[in-house]
């Protein structure tokens, strides 16, 4: 009778030296990526447009592993103050079941309707403040020092949704869990926070994409906002989330997305951002990626129009990557006879969303919603 080493190599089989890269990553990565077909994906096969965005849609709804919410928002004004031709207000409303939250909600003067824009702030690995990166907060305190500097350090030091109040919208900003008054968060607890809520059977990417849609829900149901023209606008991680609400309800008309969009290979590689691990966490649903791409995520929004900006500096978003995203999108919009309704545009610059930048945007959004 044979021994078992008799079915052995005398010298031995190849093996596993080392699991993982210097950037975290297995070492068989590759083998993983090219396994990634995105199955229900868009692609010219698709011949029914209205029945493909209907399964990926409900596919992205299970993979945020979210029940649908129907709490009453129940909204009252905590303070508020004058600013010319506007008025900002500090509400609170309850955002799902679980969380009622302070945010910040500008109204023009006058009896409307208006148009609308829910504004998603960034992450920036800077978390005492989040809804006032994108509108100006009042009282002399930390908060309000904070949110000037990082005005001046990405948005040419304006506040991009004070610039729409000035311009005739409605505009909401609420923090995401972690940031501002939903705090205290440090970059190194974001892995902790995440597996916390895995362990309660959710995922924090999936919590943010329904806190998203209950927002945009939430402006739609003041009663001075024209429901026919909402956007949703966001810069950085604040743009992931703006054209991911976008796929997931129909309540957001147009979507300007600014600096957050790539293929998931093009943004997998050695160096980037996306593999530190901290900063993904609000932004990785498990097991997306067996189903759809990035573009195939926020093509659900088609034929809705959607303003896509990248920088061509830009470290955190290779430009192949970015390019190869936006290809794809284009091809989906003009699936639906709707080209003229997606624009994508690079810009000489890096991770910023400066004042020639916001004009244009905000340019295209008057023009889209008839303005």
């Amino acid at each position: 009778m044979a021994g078992c080493n008799d079915t052995l190599s005398a010298n031995g089989a190849g093996y596993q030296t080392s699991g993982i890269t210097a950037d975290n990553l297995p070492v068989f990565a590759d083998a993983l990526k090219q396994r990634l077909t995105f199955p229900m994906g868009w692609s010219a096969h698709v011949t029914d447009l209205p029945e493909w965005k209907k399964k990926a849609r409900a596919k992205l709804w299970e993979l945020t592993l979210q029940n649908p919410d129907q709490t009453d928002f129940n909204a009252e004004i905590i303070d508020e103050v004058d600013r010319g031709t506007y008025v900002a207000k500090k509400i609170a409303f309850n955002l799902t079941r679980d969380s009622r939250v302070l945010a910040l909600l500008l109204v023009p003067k006058g009896d409307g309707p208006f148009p609308a824009a829910v504004v998603y702030h960034d992450h920036g690995s800077t978390f005492d403040i989040g809804k006032e990166k994108l509108i100006e907060t009042w009282g002399n305190d930390a908060r309000s020092q904070s949110s000037q500097a990082w005005a001046e350090r990405f948005f040419s030091g304006r506040f991009v949704g004070d610039e729409l109040a000035r311009r005739g919208y409605v505009v909401l900003a609420a923090d995401a869990l972690g940031w501002g008054d939903r705090g205290p968060l440090i970059y190194d607890g974001q892995q902790a926070l995440a597996a916390n809520v895995a362990n309660l059977g959710l995922s924090l990417a999936g919590l943010m994409a329904l806190e998203d849609t209950r927002a945009a829900g939430f402006l739609a149901s003041i009663r001075r906002v024209d429901t026919s023209r909402i956007a949703s606008v966001g810069f950085s991680m604040g743009a992931f989330r703006a054209w991911q609400a976008a796929a997931l309800t129909d309540t957001i008309k147009a979507t300007i997305a600014v600096n957050w969009m790539g293929t998931a290979g093009g943004l997998m590689v050695p160096g980037n951002n996306q593999l530190r691990g901290g900063s993904a966490w609000h932004m990785t649903h498990p097991g997306l990626m067996q189903h759809l791409d990035y573009p195939d995520v926020a093509s659900l929004s088609a034929p809705n129009p959607m303003l896509m900006f990248a920088g061509e500096e830009d470290r955190l978003f290779p430009v192949p990557s970015v390019n190869d995203a936006f290809d794809k999108m284009k091809n989906v919009w003009a699936a639906w006879n709707a080209a003229d309704r997606f624009e994508s545009k690079f810009w000489p610059c890096g991770h910023v969303f400066e004042t020639e930048q916001q004009d244009y945007a905000f340019g295209w959004l008057d023009g889209r919603f008839g303005r």
